[in-house]
Order: structure tokens, then C-alpha cells, then sequence
């Protein structure tokens, strides 16, 4: 029997998790929802403070109250819930550092605490990818670390965490985005290794989220040649339906990373894009930070399309619809939240993290020097999935001018990211010239040369780093 236009649409839209402009729901998200829409992901742009975000949030349930909604709340350099102002957890790469498993799924469940009283039931974390390339520009402090037995340990205690406050986890980005050094915000990464390394080091993490019953994992727009030489994992079905939902056994949700990203659509389009993660595999589509009405409805008109000619199977749809269902009623919400627990909740870890920290032995020498200690932050561009988030010594109050620095202080110079080049190696050559003892601190994954390193840059790490140099917060 042939399925109406009218019924492909109603599964088209239930595969879709657009973004919106704005800082309220728009009208078409409301009428979408009603014509079956799945699920909206709330970026930083959508979040101007936590009064905003929990008005956005009562909106949208009570126009939606069965709506998916997700965010990206890594903790970390990642958060779009304290965008304007930085997380208030430290993020997977101390957390591995620091390697206490209680710790990390304690910060995992305060995240999740956190979403569920917004009444935000998807986390699109954790970052489940081993960091084995130290210039990865997007993964870095994002990873637990560069060991797979490592990172998959702390992976599953953060499911655990997120998901036993009933809040959905997402372990990403399928099969790693570890082993790059190409953003796929703006290009097409490749990863070139034997199928043995591959299954050892990237798969091992997603073996452990799958066995802590992970809800969803997110795919990654990365070419990875031991499984499919020519086709991103977001639209292999080699790699979705062979690997993850074969080898692995996965049988949850399997979410695309965002359609609107330059390895994805660069060169098709977003609603081409569409089509082929859906017929690879893809159930939830993860369709963009900013996703327009226009946009929206050209992808909904794609994936109609190319199920009324046969090119993406009904059946596959009705699949991708059903198990998206699935997860929205196990991890419903009441229409008006509870509030369990404070938007401003920091967790427990305030005390530990400098446990984690990497220090050489010129900062020894430097705490035990006269003068008064300074901290000078040097700008640095993040990549498209931080965005703009306030980060470092700077967003709590820490920080100096670099021309305001007085006579006869000691200055530690704090950036991340800090490759040859970076213009912190400049600002500390200048403050060393001018006779300061001065030590370099990366807020990063480092890459060498740094005299400390935090494993990263939120504000609860650099209340930590504040306390540690001895610098008050003004």
C-alpha cells in the first residue's frame, strides 16, 4: 500500500531536531511540534541567562510537553547552559586527569540534575573520543584522554551519571573523532589506520557507553578508511548499520552530528544531507545551530521526497520514527519541571582539581619568588563547538592588563590552544624583557611548551588555578 504524502511527512518531522533563532520559541516550532516533530536542540545563541533559559524551557513545554529537548552540556569548555558566563564543571580531560571515577559520574549526574530542571531530557554528551592526536583542533580538553581503556572507563561513569537523574546521554562521535586534525565544522576529516587500531582505540569507549545503556550515540562527519573509504560515518550505513548496530550491538537512538557543519553538506546541501543520514542509519538528525523555517521546511520537502520515489525505504523511516519515540517517553518530563536541583549547582570538585593539573618545575620556582602574582590572559579562537563562552582567569575576575602589570610582580600568562605561533609566546617574551618572572599556562590540551597545564579553560578550573598561584579574585 502506498503511504500518503501527508503520513511521510508526519515520519519526516519525526526524525528532526532542528535549532532556531532567537531567544524564544518561534511560532513554526510550535506548529511543527503539533504536525509531529521530534525533538529542537538549544544552543548558546538560544541562552542569555538561567531566569531566560528557564522561561524558554516552560515555553517550549507547554506548547511541546512531549518534545525531545537537547543541549550540547559537556561540562567543561563545552556548556551552552552557562554560556554567557562559562561552565561550573571542569570538563572530561581534568576529570580523566584526575581519574576518580566516583568524580566523574558525580559531575555527570550535577549536569544532569541541572538539565532536568530546565526540563531538558536529551545531553548530547559525553565526548566519548580518545584524543590521540595532540593539534586535534576540536576534541583537545573535550576527551578524557589519549588511552582507550582510560577514556572508555570514564565514558560509562558518565552515562551512569547523566542518565540516573533521567536525563538521555549521547556518546559521540561514532566511530572517534580522535585521531584528527581537521575540524568538521570546516572540512572532511579522514583517519587512516588499520581496522585492528581502530577497534582497540576508537571503538573501545563506545563498547563501554553501549554496555552502560547509553540512549543515543552521535555520529561524526569523518571519513574512517578501515570501514568505508568513501563515505562519511554519518552517512555509511557500513559504519552505522554493520559496526555500531552489528559488531556493537547498539540498539538505541543513533543522532547525526549537525547537518549545517562543512563536512556534512559543504558540498550537497543540508536537506541532501538529510536524506543520506537517514538512509544510512541516522534516526535523529541533528539539523543545525540556527536552523531557519526555510531551511526546515526544505529538509522536511527533501526527506518526503526521497521517500515517496523510493530512494530512502519507508520502512527505514517508520524505524528511525519509532525508536526516537521510544527514547522521548523513556526519558519524559513533567510539563512544568520540579526543579530538581540549582541551575547554579558547581558540584563537588572544587577542592580536587589542581590534582590534576600538569606543573613543571619553573612553577615551583615562581610560587617561591617575591612579588605579587598576576595573571594575564591572552585571547584565543575557540573552535565552532566551544563558540563564545566566557573561559579562563578572566571570566572569574583573575586577570591583569598585560600593560597594567606593576613593577616587580610575577606574571603567569594563560591561554590554550598554544601552538607555534599562538601570540602568548609574544606577550610572555615582552613581561620576561621587562624583567617579570613569568611562567606560560595552558588552559588547554597541551601541545608543549607550557610551564602549567589545566586541562582546561571553565570557570571552576580557573577559580582553581586563581587559588593555586596565590592570585585573589578581584
Amino acid at each position: 500500500m502506498t503511504t500518503s504524502r501527508e503520513a511521510l511527512r508526519r515520519l519526516a518531522v519525526g526524525t528532526l531536531m532542528p535549532g532556531f533563532v532567537g531567544t524564544a520559541v518561534p511560532a513554526w516550532i510550535e506548529r511543527e511540534y503539533a504536525a509531529g516533530l521530534a525533538s529542537v536542540c538549544l544552543y548558546g545563541a538560544n541562552v542569555v541567562g538561567p531566569d531566560q533559559l528557564a522561561q524558554l524551557c516552560a515555553s517550549l513545554r507547554s506548547v511541546a510537553p512531549d518534545l525531545l529537548v537537547a543541549v550540547d552540556e559537556e561540562g567543561g569548555d563545552v556548556t551552552r547552559l552557562h554560556y554567557p558566563t562559562g561552565s561550573t564543571q571542569p570538563g572530561n580531560a581534568l576529570l580523566g586527569r584526575l581519574d576518580d571515577i566516583a568524580l566523574t559520574r558525580d559531575s555527570a549526574s550535577a549536569i544532569g540534575r541541572e538539565l532536568a530542571a530546565y526540563g531538558i531530557n536529551l545531553d548530547l554528551a559525553p565526548v566519548v573520543d580518545v584524543n590521540s592526536a595532540d593539534e586535534n583542533p576540536v576534541i583537545g580538553v573535550r576527551s578524557f584522554g589519549a588511552d582507550a581503556s582510560h577514556v572508555a572507563r570514564h565514558s560509562a561513569a558518565y552515562v551512569a551519571g547523566v542518565q540516573s537523574v533521567g536525563v538521555a546521554a549521547c556518546a559521540k562521535h561514532f566511530p572517534g573523532h580522535g585521531d584528527t586534525v581537521t575540524d568538521s565544522h570546516h572540512a572532511l576529516p579522514r583517519v587512516h589506520v588499520e581496522a585492528h587500531v581502530l577497534d582497540a582505540r576508537e571503538l573501545e569507549p563506545f563498547r563501554a557507553a553501549i554496555e552502560a545503556d547509553v540512549a543515543c550515540i552521535m555520529t561524526s562527519h569523518v571519513v574512517v578508511s578501515a570501514i568505508d573509504a568513501e563515505r562519511p560515518a554519518t552517512f555509511s550505513a557500513s559504519v552505522l548499520e554493520d559496526v555500531l548496530r552489528g559488531r556493537l550491538g547498539f540498539e538505541g537512538v543513533i543522532v547525526s552530528d549537525a547537518l549545517d557543519m562543512a563536512g556534512a553538506s559543504a558540498e550537497t546541501g543540508i536537506p541532501e544531507a538529510a536524506v543520506r543520514a537517514l538512509v544510512a542509519g541516522c534516526d535523529l538528525l541533528c539539523v543545525g545551530s540556527e536552523t531557519t523555517e526555510e531551511c526546515y521546511l526544505e529538509v522536511v520537502d527533501a526527506v518526503v521526497e526521497a521517500a515517496a520515489s523510493g530512494r530512502l525505504p519507508v520502512a527505514r523511516l517508520e524505524e528511525a520514527v519509532a525508536r526516537v519515540a521510544l527514547l522521548s517517553g523513556r526519558f519524559a518530563v513533567d510539563v512544568a519541571p520540579r526543579g530538581e536541583g540549582s541551575h547554579e549547582e558547581r558540584g563537588s570538585l572544587n577542592g580536587a582539581l589542581v590534582g590534576g593539573f600538569e606543573v613543571g618545575d619553573a612553577v615551583r620556582a615562581w610560587l617561591d619568588a617575591p612579588g605579587r602574582p598576576v595573571i594575564v590572559q591572552v585571547a584565543s579562537d575557540p573552535n565552532l563547538a566551544v563558540g563564545r563562552v566566557a573561559w579562563g582567569p578572566r571570566a572569574v575576575g583573575l586577570t591583569t592588563e598585560e600593560a597594567d602589570v606593576p613593577a616587580g610582580a610575577k606574571v603567569a600568562v594563560a591561554g590554550r590552544g598554544l601552538s607555534a605561533g599562538h601570540p602568548l609566546w609574544t606577550v610572555a617574551d615582552r613581561l620576561r624583557a621587562q624583567g617579570h618572572p613569568t611562567i606560560v599556562v595552558d588552559c588547554g590540551w597541551p601541545r608543549g611548551g607550557a610551564d602549567l597545564v589545566t586541562f582546561g579553560g571553565s570557570v571552576v578550573v580557573a577559580e582553581a588555578l586563581g587559588r593555586y598561584l596565590g592570585v585573589p579574585a578581584r
